[in-house]
């Protein structure tokens, strides 16, 4: 009882929870979504939200909220397919430049809402009209297709039998735990989230911190959208449209708080794989895309309860552990 207790009361309970209610669901709605080949799909479809969520938890940290990597996702895309396609460039050299685009969408973010001391919400919400405009800007509103078949076997090709996907989630997931957990800028991240004030007067340089956030926020993004025009092999102004809702959603499920200074990558990773089967368990029961929004609205209320919850339930447990 006393672990079951202490399960209740981690990080990661409520998220857990939550990814096992819902793949418990789907499995039991149809029996196509244990099937090999869907499970293999799944874990394809993940990597992308579980990356740039990665980005969308380091703000969310800081206290702040990143509407556009969406939007940066679709002009990377877009980037990635002129550059490689259209003027030749070698794909290393194109997925380069396109990373450093990234960082650079995620630098104006953090700057206009830390130096600037725009709001958050303000600057990303305009930004991410400015970067999908830029990108159907670019492409005068055509998709590019094609790109290189080079940039297949970066998303399709697999190591020991598995894909690399996978390898790429794992290792950015871990580069992230490893960063907030045991580094001095990732333990003022979290300071900044807690107590602005407390962390300014510590020392902390709090608009730094909340610059580092967004410009790792727009890296993941970019990442994300190299993984996207590779599993697509084309480039769109209007590919990434649910990314920010949905790496938001991944933070939110994963147990961050929306006011900064509580949550964790392993808890994000959870919350991107329940966002990933609740997608994937709609479109095999062929549900409309209105019901899908709904439907995963409701998965984040229910999952966000569930984690506020948790210490109750886990006194709750204690009192009965001490009972008996």
């Amino acid at each position: 009882m006393e672990r079951v207790s202490r399960f209740f009361r981690s990080t990661v309970a409520g998220p857990l929870v939550a990814f096992l209610v819902v793949a418990t669901f789907a499995s039991l709605a149809t029996p196509r979504f244990l099937q090999p080949q869907n499970l293999s799909n799944v874990s394809l479809q993940v990597a992308t939200v579980a990356v740039v969520s990665i980005g969308a938890t380091l703000v969310i940290l800081t206290g702040g909220i990143d509407l556009s990597p969406g939007s940066t996702v679709a002009l990377v895309t877009c980037t990635l397919a002129i550059l490689v396609k259209n003027m030749g460039l070698p794909l290393p050299v194109g997925i380069l430049l396109v990373l450093l685009l990234g960082v650079a969408c995620g630098f104006v973010n953090g700057f206009f809402s830390t130096y600037g001391r725009i709001p958050s919400f303000i600057v990303t919400l305009a930004t991410m009209s400015i970067y999908r405009g830029l990108a159907f800007l670019i492409t005068k509103g055509t998709p590019i297709f094609s790109v290189s078949p080079a940039l297949e076997p970066l998303f399709y090709g697999k190591l020991l039998g598995i894909p690399l996907p996978f390898y790429y989630v794992v290792i950015l997931y871990a580069l992230g735990s490893l960063f907030l957990r045991n580094t001095v800028q990732g333990r003022a991240i979290y300071a900044v989230g807690g107590n602005e004030s407390a962390a300014r007067l510590t020392g902390i340089a709090v608009n730094r911190s909340k610059l580092l956030a967004f410009v790792v926020a727009g890296l993941t993004a970019a990442i994300g959208g190299v993984l996207l025009t590779a599993w697509l092999n084309s480039g769109s102004p209007n590919y990434g449209a649910e990314l920010g809702l949905q790496s938001i959603a991944a933070a939110v499920i994963g147990g961050a708080s929306l006011v900064g200074g509580y949550g964790s990558m392993i808890a994000t990773l959870v919350g991107a794989l329940t966002v990933a089967v609740v997608q994937n368990g709609l479109n095999l029961l062929a549900v409309p895309a209105s019901w899908q929004e709904i439907t995963l609205g409701i998965v984040i209320v229910a999952a966000v309860g569930l984690d506020m919850w948790k210490s109750s339930i886990g006194r709750a447990f204690s009192k009965l552990f001490r009972q008996t």
